[in-house]
């Protein structure tokens, strides 16, 4: 079965209850169970982004490196990002994409500095021979359950990782986008449903919508569009390296679907705001949330 056939989202993928499990921040594929699918195989590509040339932040799991996966199925070349120490699962995204007979590049770097993104942005161009889309995952987040407790060193970290490396990989990556270029972001449903717990995440995240709207207009004299993806609660290594395993093991177990979405499951929404098919769409917020957004 692939994201093309019709199937019952209740049970298109494992329901909770899942094994008790935890990670270290920023967590792995690996050590999941179930394992995300990323659409591997189980996405099918149609030829809707022949001879693209795009940069994924957070490749390496979840949302980035499904939407990355579905890219490439689509005929897009890709550099991918993530941190040094998710090198090993890097790799793997670069032999899935590899063996489709499309180009990808490993870049990896800690995009809480200015001169890495500059760098990364800089080496994709080079290595792909230019940049069609800039598509922008990576994100942090830390559980705190009392603002007192918060270190300035982790509210720091969260907001560099989700709102200045956005703002210095778009800046340093618009300079070489001709018209017909996208930008696309990664919000979350916590910037209209913050958590009490992640008071910085949610923040930074209503702080991304923002800035993708003002950029769109922004960039619209210059043919380059900008979107933006809210997704719901997904099945990625940021939750066990976030929440205990108690909590884990019921995960998406009180959404409407009754289970958490799987990366693969947005991997066409990317493919749909990067690409050219969504020439008019600029601006735009698109939720994947599995009906926990209704009201968004």
């Amino acid at each position: 079965m692939s994201q093309l056939d019709k199937q019952d989202p209740r049970t298109q993928f494992p329901q909770p209850p899942y094994p008790p499990q935890s990670q270290e921040l920023p967590g792995g594929t690996n050590a999941m169970d179930p394992k995300p699918d990323h659409g591997e195989t189980s996405y099918v590509g149609t030829g809707r982004m022949p001879g693209y040339r795009v940069l994924v932040t957070g490749a390496d799991s979840g949302i980035g490196r499904a939407a990355a996966i579905a890219m490439a199925k689509e005929g897009a070349d890709v550099a991918l990002n993530a941190l040094p120490e998710e090198q090993e699962d890097l790799e793997e995204v670069r032999d899935v994409i590899g063996d489709l007979g499309r180009k990808a590049v490993i870049l990896p770097g800690d995009l809480t500095d200015e001169a890495t993104c500059e760098r990364i942005v800089a080496e994709a161009v080079s290595t792909l021979g230019g940049l069609d889309s800039l598509v922008l995952v990576a994100g942090h987040q830390k559980v705190n359950e009392d603002i007192t407790t918060t270190s300035t060193e982790d509210f720091d970290l969260t907001v560099k990782v989700n709102l200045y490396a956005m703002f210095w990989l778009c800046r340093a990556a618009v300079p070489h986008m001709a018209p017909g270029s996208t930008i696309v972001t990664t919000a979350s449903v916590a910037a209209y449903q913050p958590q009490t717990r992640l008071l910085d995440y949610g923040m930074t995240k209503a702080g991304i919508i923002t800035f993708t709207n003002g950029l769109a207009g922004q960039l619209a004299s210059k043919g380059i569009r900008a979107n933006c993806i809210v997704p719901g609660p997904i099945w990625t290594p940021l939750q066990p390296a976030s929440y205990d395993s108690a909590e884990i093991e019921h995960y998406g177990e009180g959404t409407p679907f009754g289970r958490p979405g799987q990366p693969v499951e947005l991997g066409a929404a990317y493919v749909h705001l990067a690409g050219p098919e969504s020439s008019y769409t600029s601006g735009s917020t698109l939720t994947i949330a599995g009906a926990t957004g209704m009201a968004l």
